[in-house]
């Protein structure tokens, strides 16, 4: 029986239920997932224990680069891995279609991605002091959608990937460029102009523009709508593309 190509709830669901019962049988994973983001966010913290004021500065970014990073990894990682085993292949040769299965694996991941966003969120604020003018819960919302961004790259670019080694030779490829040019070091606008064009169309630059956007503003701003606007978008529009570019196996 070939796969469906039309997006089903149920499939959709009972792929992610079971990609999470994968996930509950493999710990290493689950803490690189959900304790990873915070154990960099504590030594952040006290790496710059006599100035906290350069916490505060880097502290919000960081609550949405370090989740990105994380979901980015594991869900290339998760992804190749069912496609070396075949399990990608016998999926779809079932009534299941590359949408139900990219949707299933954002939906599972989107869950831990949650649980992940929701402890890094509130070790910042009310542990480690992180001062926000915003809500914390505008920087959940940006942390969320950073993570989501993540699992959406990981699951685009395990589609070109042969190996484990190769999908995490993609993460200089895709996250270091967005990580030097993000605004995270330097002002966007004080970069080269070339350089501060290509950070225009690099959604981790609009990742942390939100979490700077929450940290200095106590309301609802147009540009914090944008790039929450934006992330989302370019998550959609990955996770499409994943879709459209899944193989069964590799080569």
């Amino acid at each position: 029986m070939t796969a469906t190509s039309a997006l089903s709830l149920p499939r959709t669901t009972a792929t992610a239920a079971r990609v999470l019962r994968q996930l509950r049988h493999d710990p290493r994973t689950i803490a690189l997932m959900i304790l990873v983001p915070c154990v960099m966010l504590f030594l952040l913290r006290y790496v710059f224990d006599g100035s906290a004021r350069t916490f505060d500065t880097i502290g919000a970014s960081l609550l949405g680069i370090f989740p990105l990073i994380t979901m980015f990894l594991v869900t290339s990682i998760a992804t190749l891995r069912e496609r070396t085993s075949g399990t990608l292949e016998r999926l779809l040769a079932m009534p299941l279609g590359k949408g139900d299965l990219i949707a299933g694996y954002a939906l599972a991941f989107g869950a831990v991605a949650v649980v992940q966003s929701a402890l890094a969120t509130g070790l910042a604020v009310w542990f480690l002091d992180l001062d926000v003018v915003g809500s914390p819960w505008l920087l959940l919302l940006v942390a969320l959608l950073d993570a989501l961004l993540g699992t959406a790259l990981g699951l685009f670019v395990s589609a070109f990937a042969a190996s484990e080694f190769q999908a995490v030779q993609f993460m200089p490829a895709v996250i270091f460029p967005q990580l030097l040019l993000c605004g995270l070091f330097t002002p966007r606008d004080a970069m080269h102009p070339v350089l501060e064009a290509v950070s225009d169309v690099l959604p981790m630059s609009y990742a942390v523009d939100g979490m700077n956007e929450v940290l200095h503003h106590a309301d609802l701003t147009a540009a914090f709508l944008r790039d929450i606007t934006v992330v989302a978008a370019v998550a959609l529009l990955v996770l499409t593309l994943g879709a459209a570019t899944l193989k069964r196996r590799s080569a």
